[in-house]
């Protein structure tokens, strides 16, 4: 089975990507297609890029990246929980995605948003161009949480239907572009061997 990645972009304390990155990823078990990891980056807990290589290079100096690159590159598809803080992605995803390179190119990614009205789609919009300069495919399916804190009881997502056939019609997506990438990523692999 495809390993999917779930990748809770918010480091704040008291976030509310949490509960949302542990709902769908509790979801995404129940679609039976992946298997799934979480990765929190408030627990991983990377330092403001700190390589003196480029990342394309993948001579990494310190373990913090390795180890980051090794969880990056197992996942065979990705799903970012996003905040949206003021229009924009928290910086810890940024900078996250900006330590590796080679290890994101041709996996599916897919993006959980939530925040007020806009439900975290504008920091979706700003990802989708960040993603696609490292070569990852973004599915056009999301899950857009507006006013999120309604949806959160006693540290715990109550989804209505619409998130629900949200996450799974995004589940259904990620599993069908990782069966037409993985040759892509297979091919890179043999050529980097």
């Amino acid at each position: 089975m495809p390993n999917l990645t779930v990748i809770i972009g918010s480091t704040r304390p008291g976030r509310a990507g949490l509960p949302i990155a542990q709902w769908f990823a509790e979801r995404a078990r129940q679609h039976g297609g992946f298997t799934v990891e979480t990765a929190d980056l408030a627990e991983i807990d990377l330092p403001l890029f700190d390589e003196p290589n480029h990342p394309r290079l993948g001579k990494y100096t310190h373990q913090h990246t390795r180890d980051w690159s090794a969880r990056i590159d197992r996942a065979d598809a990705i799903v970012f929980v996003t905040p949206e803080y003021n229009y924009g992605y928290p910086a810890p995803l940024k900078n996250a995605i900006d330590y590796l390179h080679n290890e994101w190119r041709d996996k599916p990614v897919g993006f959980v948003s939530y925040g007020g009205v806009a439900a975290g789609t504008r920091a979706v919009q700003q990802l989708k161009q960040v993603v696609t300069t490292l070569k990852m495919v973004p599915v056009v399916e999301s899950v857009n949480i507006p006013f999120h804190a309604s949806f959160i009881k006693e540290g715990r997502v109550e989804a209505n239907d619409v998130m629900v056939q949200a996450a799974d019609a995004m589940l259904d997506e990620l599993l069908r572009l990782d069966s037409a990438l993985r040759p892509l990523r297979e091919d890179a692999a043999s050529a980097a061997a």
